[in-house]
């Protein structure tokens, strides 16, 4: 027989992996209905997505001080006579 699978949303995993650090992650299995197994992997997903979110959000400060950065030497050489095409 074909086993059908469940597809759980974005909200019921954070629900779950919020029971699993306050009450284990075994123990919300167990109530959830779940393999520990999978709480385990959303873990490493939801921890792996945060790490990308940092990471974009490192590349986006370090882009805007560059831009700044980029401007002010524009602006300096302008006042100084020298003219960039």
């Amino acid at each position: 027989m074909k086993k059908t699978r469940n597809r759980y949303s974005t909200e019921f995993k954070d629900e779950a992996l919020a029971l699993a650090d306050r009450i284990g992650a075994t123990t919300a299995a167990r109530e959830l209905h779940l393999q520990t197994s999978q709480l385990y992997q959303w873990r490493a997903k939801a921890q792996q997505r945060a790490n990308t979110s940092e990471r974009e959000q490192a590349l986006a400060d370090e882009n805007a001080r560059l831009k700044r950065q980029l401007a002010e030497t524009a602006e300096e050489l302008k006042g100084s006579g020298v003219f960039l095409e």
